[in-house]
């Protein structure tokens, strides 16, 4: 495997440094930076940006909008967004639904849908997991029920990431309730304006409202907006979650935030002394570095089988075990690094309200949201011991 990188790519890279330096609203890489939650007004203004440079969809096919880049080109890219704390576009839509709806989809769904997609004009969310339906996925209940041209749909979603936010939600649901586990669920395209769809928030652990309940009453979906076959729907979710579990890795931002704990450390003082002269503390920073470059070289060796052509396994799985754990780990680093200023911590918008002086340093401001929500990291997308079995069963055979 050759990881130095040829004169043209080493010009793209130089390419896509000068675009973020020039192009990245101030505001978003402040929120990005922090490990804030997103503003919706300026991630649509970023998204908008890099569709004008036609960089919104690096992993789609080129007729589709993508970039017709390389591995190595869109490695490069990803490299440089985290390098520049340039946050990716949402994932329900670029990253999930976008290339279900261009694999399985129809003429018409790709037509309408994926332009919509690339100029971020529909937000999506992700309607997959119910009270008692998470990682055991394929046993979830909301039904879907013909009624001539329609489905008449019933039953809750939970943890629907930003759905106070969609215009659609795509979704699993029970088409045929007699068949197996597995069998009998279809993929549907849901307008969240349709009569009879309820969202209420889930306020989280960092005291932000990122999570919700999503409930379905009598909800008619035009059989039209069901993605491929009736009752295939599960082949199509397991392709969405390979890309999801993909992208959670977050390999550039943990790299970044690397860094920031590099920077915090040389100007922080404990016992007399500077945070980075702290032995164990920075054993901690080191190991998590070691272990962030062997989980980078994993997905190095995952793009070159892609360049090769090969069939991925349970790679995805790997990239996400990992990645999750070391962005935890950071997170935490992160908060013990500030120590009593980290504690102190208060929800967005009670800190955007308050007009005492704040006398914490300005890079206080994230660390502790960032990690309360990170709590999650190993169990959205697939929980990490459910990884471990499909590992198991791809690798070992078990």
């Amino acid at each position: 495997m050759d990881l130095s990188f040829t004169e043209e790519e080493l010009a793209f890279q130089a390419e896509v440094r000068e675009f973020l330096e020039n192009n990245l609203p101030a505001e978003v890489k402040d929120r990005y930076q922090r490990g804030l939650h997103f503003d919706k007004e300026g991630q649509v203004r970023w998204q908008k940006i890099l569709n004008e440079k036609g960089w919104m969809a690096p992993n789609w096919p080129k007729e589709y909008g993508g970039t017709g880049w390389t591995a190595t080109q869109k490695y490069i890219f990803a490299q440089e967004m985290g390098r520049a704390s340039a946050p990716p576009p949402m994932p329900f839509g670029v990253s999930m639904v976008g290339p279900v709806i261009y694999t399985f989809g129809n003429q018409e769904q790709k037509d309408y849908y994926l332009p919509r997609i690339l100029n971020s004009d529909d937000w999506w969310c992700q309607g997959y997991s119910e009270p008692g339906s998470g990682s055991d996925l394929a046993s979830l209940k909301t039904r879907a029920d013909r009624d001539g041209d329609d489905y008449i749909v019933n039953g809750q979603k939970i943890w629907t990431s930003h759905a106070q936010h969609a215009d659609m939600i795509f979704c699993l649901v029970r088409t045929d309730q007699d068949a197996k586990a597995q069998e009998g669920i279809s993929f549907l395209l849901i307008d969240m304006k349709s009569p009879g769809i309820t969202v209420r928030p889930i306020i989280g652990l960092d005291k932000e409202h990122t999570l919700n309940e999503v409930f379905f009453d009598d909800v008619r979906v035009p059989i039209a907006n069901r993605v491929g076959e009736e009752n295939k729907g599960w082949t199509y979710a397991k392709f969405l979650l390979g890309n999801e579990r993909t992208s959670i890795a977050r390999i550039a931002q943990s790299k970044l935030r690397v860094e920031h704990l590099h920077e915090i450390a040389a100007s922080e003082r404990v016992n007399g002394g500077l945070l980075n002269q702290d032995r164990d503390f920075m054993r901690k920073l080191t190991q998590i570095e070691v272990d962030l470059m062997a989980l980078e070289y994993t997905e190095l060796r995952m793009l070159s089988k892609i360049e090769k052509g090969e069939k991925l396994t349970a790679e995805p799985s790997l990239l996400k075990i990992k990645g999750s754990e070391i962005q935890q780990r950071l997170t935490e680093l992160l908060v013990e690094s500030l120590g009593m200023y980290g504690a102190a911590y208060e929800s967005q918008a009670v800190r955007e309200g308050r007009n005492d002086l704040n006398f914490a340093p300005d890079y206080a401001h994230g660390p502790m949201a960032e990690h309360l929500y990170l709590k999650a990291a190993t169990i959205y997308g697939g929980s990490n011991e459910i990884q471990r079995n499909i590992i198991s069963k791809m690798v070992l055979g078990l």
